[in-house]
């Protein structure tokens, strides 16, 4: 019997519909709450050669969402532990872990290999960093996003007259706009529900089996179990906002959305050590690898706002996290507490150190 047998006795799929999945490849970014659920039925499903992008580490408080790891992955990196999770499920995959963020260096390399990119990420700066790489290569993107209650998916960059994420989302949120898990939660059945319609749309772009969601935005909320289908359509204003080349590419700081905060480097970090400085920790608990030094604090960003009375005698402050973005988040929240001291953000974060 055929793994398979149950999909390729489908009408409209068969034996075609599977062959194309097989020669198929997906790029997957971010192997998280919605990267997790989508990574288990693509390769369910039989899709050819799929690779993991995430230079991020396995927290406690993932599990309850991101379920391909459990308590014996902590602090290991995910696109690794996940691709080791399918490795010995499917061998007949050909899979790649890429332990690394997408960047403006690395993403056209990264993308061009691939004929669909799924784009779990959950920080705004990636999307549109991919989104504007994939409008670049004319690749097929599977959005998916959710907050608290509520998810949305989309499928752009395919059809004659295709939408990219900037006809949806034109221009980056501010900082102090920007909703994040840690702090606004996340039932965890949600990511799963999204995950799957994403896995699902990805299955639809490369074996032509039904209409994808492209030029449409697919809005979903759990506490009703509703779903609502809008229409969205090219807008030519949002052109300019795209980068003309990959020259243009290459020059953007897609991190600017958090505009007015500093940030530092490492090196020039540490010559600030041992000074009247709050050296701020705001990793949730679990997060590895564990950093001591002189004047840290530990201070999660989930609770930050809650804790903001702690820096009230520090001249200056700094800010730290896995991958250099929650601690933008938290060095904007301290800057708008207390507007007259020094608060910057590590660039890159613990990831940055490391490498």
């Amino acid at each position: 019997m055929d793994r398979f047998e149950r999909q390729v006795i489908l009408p409209g799929f068969g034996q075609e519909g599977q062959a194309k999945l097989k020669q198929a490849s997906v790029l997957v970014i971010g192997a998280g709450g919605l990267g997790c659920p989508a990574l288990l039925y693509l390769a369910a499903a039989g899709v050819g050669r799929i690779c993991v992008v995430d230079g991020d580490v396995v927290a406690l408080s993932n599990l309850n969402r991101q379920v391909l790891f459990g308590q014996q992955d902590l602090g290991k990196n995910k696109s690794e532990t996940a691709v080791q999770y399918f490795q010995e499920k499917y061998s007949d995959i050909q899979w790649k872990a890429i332990p690394e963020f997408i960047t403006v260096e690395n993403a056209q390399e990264l993308i061009f290999h691939y004929d669909v990119v799924v784009d779990g990420s959950d920080n705004f700066p990636t999307r549109y960093l991919v989104n504007d790489a994939c409008v670049l290569l004319k690749k097929p993107l599977v959005y998916g996003a959710i907050y608290q209650y509520e998810g949305q998916v989309s499928v752009f960059n395919v059809g004659s007259h295709p939408c990219n994420y900037r006809d949806v989302f034109p221009n980056p949120p501010a900082p102090q706009e920007i909703p994040n898990c840690a702090e606004t939660g996340v039932l965890g059945v949600l990511p799963g529900i999204i995950g799957n319609l994403m896995a699902l749309e990805a299955i639809k772009v490369v074996s032509g089996l039904g209409k994808p969601l492209s030029n449409k935005l697919l809005l979903f909320n759990s506490l009703n179990t509703q779903f609502q289908e809008l229409e969205i359509q090219p807008n030519p204003a949002n052109q300019s906002a795209l980068p003309a080349s990959w020259n243009d590419f290459h020059q953007r700081d897609y991190s600017s959305a958090f505009k007015g905060i500093q940030q530092l480097t490492w090196n020039e970090a540490m010559k600030l050590m041992g000074q009247e400085v709050a050296f701020v920790d705001v990793r949730e608990p679990g997060e590895m690898p564990p950093l001591d030094c002189s004047g840290l604090v530990k201070v999660p960003y989930s609770i930050l706002s809650s804790q903001l009375d702690q820096f009230e005698d520090a001249e200056e402050i700094l800010c730290f996290c896995q991958s250099g973005v929650r601690s933008q988040k938290a060095a904007q929240l301290l800057q708008q507490t207390y507007p007259d001291k020094k608060i910057f953000s590590i660039r890159g974060g613990i990831n940055a150190l490391k490498s």
